[in-house]
């Protein structure tokens, strides 16, 4: 995300990030230490998301990544994949589960749609608009999501906090963003789903200091968790990929995971940015995170079919001691490049 005022956009191609401010209230030193002993390293397991797969009907794109070997899907609640507003989400949402269980993919659910809610404000309306109602619509997806979640027995839902509104001063928008999500908390709570903030560059929550302020704002809710994005790690965090993933390890609940340059938020695929992977995916493996790490190419639906073959690939060649599965051979038609931009 450009911190930019005129380039308020999320997931964007080759947006420059400034480095954030430090913050007073950053992680205490208990903070960044694990609480308990350190786990047995855990075999990773991957999954591709829907909104780099936008072209394809929702259970051609499950059937693709179950295909090609994935272990999960990362669901972004969108109005072609699992429609939140449409009726009968219920009916749909059961026939969901009952696919994702006949094909043995674990889910996620994701929430970062671009016009899902607003068809002319990307990422519209946010937990950080100055209307009530417009942050009340934005809640409303994520209960709606809270309860997808529990159906499909996903294992987090993620969420983001959005960009502060011009005119909008940091306490303000601090105190926007925890009203909002008190009573997603409480419905993730009841649900036994952890909700799964993400930091987002460009965004009021940037950053995973950012995170602790928020954690240390809502009295550290046992439901709150953190999704951490390995490229936005190498985009402008202080510490490399790996030593975030460690220093995050007690409040990881969700992973994504793509290529990046430092400096710009742009997801690229692996071996396009400056990532060195086998050190991060061994951090996270002995972490003993056991949810989905999931690809993130929001940009690259074009080529959708290529990309998660070429991801899975590169993902088990660099995890080749900790991955429990094999990328299995050519169970599907290789897919290409090629094809029309996007």
């Amino acid at each position: 995300m450009s911190t930019r005022a005129d380039a308020p956009t999320r997931n964007g191609a080759q947006d420059q990030v400034t480095r954030p401010r430090t913050r007073s209230n950053a992680p205490h030193a208990a903070d960044s230490a694990t609480p308990n002993p350190t786990p047995a390293p855990t075999p990773l397991r991957f999954g591709y998301g829907t909104n780099g797969l936008a072209d394809l009907r929702l259970d051609d794109a499950l059937g693709l990544l179950a295909d090609l070997g994935y272990d999960g899907v990362g669901l972004t609640l969108d109005h072609m994949h699992l429609d939140p507003l449409a009726p009968d989400l219920p009916a749909r949402t059961h026939r969901l589960a009952r696919r994702l269980d006949t094909l043995g993919l674990g889910v996620t659910v994701e929430t970062g749609a671009r016009y899902v809610l607003d068809p002319r404000r990307k990422h519209g309306p946010s937990l950080l608009d100055p209307d009530p109602d417009d942050r009340a619509r934005r809640v409303d997806l994520l209960l709606r999501a809270v309860r997808v979640a529990a159906d499909l027995g996903a294992h987090a839902v993620h969420c983001f906090s959005g960009i502060t509104p011009a005119g909008t001063d940091p306490d303000t928008a601090w105190h926007r963003l925890t009203d909002a999500l008190a009573p997603v908390l409480d419905a993730a709570t009841a649900a036994g789903v952890p909700l799964a903030v993400e930091p987002e560059p460009g965004q009021l929550l940037a950053t995973i200091a950012d995170f602790h302020h928020l954690r240390h704002a809502l009295d550290d809710p046992e439901a709150l968790g953190l999704t951490l994005d390995i490229g936005h790690c190498q985009c402008l965090e202080p510490l490399s990929p790996a030593d975030c993933v460690r220093a995050a390890a007690p409040w990881l609940r969700h992973v994504q995971i793509e290529d990046m340059r430092r400096g710009v938020h742009e997801h690229l695929p692996f071996g396009d940015g400056e990532i060195d992977f086998p050190p991060v995916l061994a951090a996270l493996s002995a972490t003993g995170y056991q949810g989905l790490t999931v690809v993130e190419l929001p940009r690259h639906s074009h080529a959708g079919p290529h990309y998660a073959e070429h991801s899975l690939r590169f993902l088990h060649r660099a995890t080749p001691t900790v991955t429990a599965t094999a990328v299995p051979a050519s169970t599907a038609p290789t897919a290409t490049a090629e094809g029309s931009a996007p």
